[in-house]
């Protein structure tokens, strides 16, 4: 058990530091339970003044033993309609949880990023064809639409 005392110890504190600052991006945050440490949810808002405003969704959150040197798996376990997120798996893609980690970044500061990037889609390396195609072919307003109508019929509802 030694070998997990790093992690534990770190995301004890990450834990306290949210609940002193929390950020925009989450409604909640912290372990599945008190004593399963390694898995973690939260809860998403969509950003003011976006295709994703008014909606919520549940991601897991699985944190390795050597994190953290290694990244959390993050997925979302409510569909979410983007480009970078599978919508059957709830896989992000996001350099962050390949080639961009450094133990710098914590776990509220990776939900950041995944929250930057509903933003900030990279519809060049899709998860989602169908609404990377609206992208790419500059349907901003059809990509709109089809989020929209995903945000609103998929809003986590706390179940």
């Amino acid at each position: 058990m030694a070998g997990r005392h790093g992690p534990t110890k770190r995301l004890i504190q990450e834990l306290q530091d949210y609940q002193h600052e929390p950020n925009e991006a989450l409604v909640e945050l912290g372990p599945v339970s008190d004593d399963e440490l390694m898995r973690w949810t939260a809860v998403m808002r969509g950003g003011k003044d976006t295709s994703y405003e008014g909606g919520l969704w549940k991601l897991d959150i699985n944190i390795p033993d050597n994190y953290p040197h290694a990244p959390p798996e993050i997925k979302f376990r409510t569909p979410i309609c983007h480009p970078n997120v599978n919508f059957k798996t709830g896989e992000i893609c996001l350099d962050l949880f390949k080639s961009s980690w450094t133990p710098m970044y914590t776990i509220a500061t990776t939900l950041n990023s995944v929250y930057m990037l509903l933003t900030t889609p990279e519809p060049d390396s899709p998860l989602n064809v169908d609404i990377a195609q609206l992208y790419r072919q500059g349907d901003l307003v059809g990509a709109d639409a089809l989020i929209r109508y995903y945000t609103e019929t998929y809003r986590w509802d706390g179940r």
